[in-house]
């Protein structure tokens, strides 16, 4: 197994209260808080390179340069998507977007984008390192 430029996977969300910036005390407003999309945007990632990892490793997150720019409600659907763009050695780069596909003013509006940095690893090596 390889990880390949081109993967890539979707995950989609239905904002509910715990996913606001007030249940996640990121801010005041009962939308859609920004760690919960970096969180989305990272879950997306993942799953863009599962089933692609040599036995015995994992990815970790290392770096994340993220755009918030408009609001969901709750009860808004997002649909995010992260797509790997570059691989260097052991680290993995991908180019994510989300876009809003339901409960929204303008459907498939851009809500944020990211570039995501993860790092392959000997899992077992990995958490030996933590105390």
């Amino acid at each position: 197994m390889s990880i390949t430029v081109g993967l890539k996977a979707s995950i989609d969300l239905t904002v509910s209260e715990n996913d606001t910036a007030i249940a996640l005390r990121s801010g005041e407003v009962p939308v859609l808080g920004t760690p919960r999309l970096a969180s989305l945007f990272e879950e997306a990632s993942v799953a863009a390179i599962s089933g692609h990892l040599e036995p015995g490793y994992t990815s970790v997150g290392m770096r994340i340069h993220l755009d918030h720019f408009a609001p969901s409600g709750v009860g808004t659907k997002i649909s995010a998507t992260a797509e790997v763009q570059e691989v260097d050695g052991r680290r993995v780069t991908f180019r994510a977007q989300a876009k809003c596909v339901d409960n929204c003013e303008e459907n498939e509006t851009v809500i944020g984008s990211a570039i995501i940095i993860r790092v392959l690893v000997n899992t077992e090596r990995f958490l030996e390192r933590v105390d």
